[in-house]
């Protein structure tokens, strides 16, 4: 179905999907990264979890909805600012004496708590974040590759 010239809507089907798995996909990440230190998981594969929702939102709505929506700027700054909480967190044990990435907080909370692995979990919060702003950031460029080939080839036509 078309819009305007050179506009298409998507597939009714397809944006059901995509809204009906976004909230899915956004919490079910953010419960890997934050259940990593005492679960299977952690904060690689909940960031990866949680930037598919940009993948998912660009097959619901489209490349301009998406850029709209998120910003690749924000999500550039957002990755630098992960990384440096993590290397803040690394250097939490040379400030008390000890070896850089040394587990400091160890004492927290009672084994099975969300926080029970000390430094450990805050890491894995930090790496989550990382990843996914990064792996968000890098599907947005992909998409916009994407994105300015098919306007192409919908123009041709």
């Amino acid at each position: 179905m078309k819009l305007k010239e050179g506009i298409r809507e998507k597939n009714v089907v397809v944006k059901c999907g995509a809204d009906t798995f976004l909230p899915f996909a956004l919490v079910f990440g953010l419960c890997v990264i934050l259940l990593g230190t005492i679960s299977p998981g952690g904060g690689f594969q909940g960031g990866v979890i949680v930037a598919s929702a940009c993948l998912l939102v660009y097959l619901g709505y489209g490349y301009d909805t998406t850029s709209k929506a998120i910003k690749i700027s924000v999500l550039e700054v957002n990755e630098s600012l992960g990384a440096i909480l993590y290397v803040l967190l690394a250097c939490c044990g040379i400030v008390f004496g000890v070896r850089f990435c040394e587990n400091v907080f160890y004492n927290c909370g009672n084994i099975g708590d969300l926080i029970s692995a000390g430094t450990i979990t805050f890491m894995s919060f930090s790496v989550g974040y990382k990843v996914l702003t990064g792996i968000g950031f890098l599907l947005l460029l992909l998409l916009s590759l994407l994105g300015n080939t098919d306007e192409e080839e919908e123009m041709e036509e």
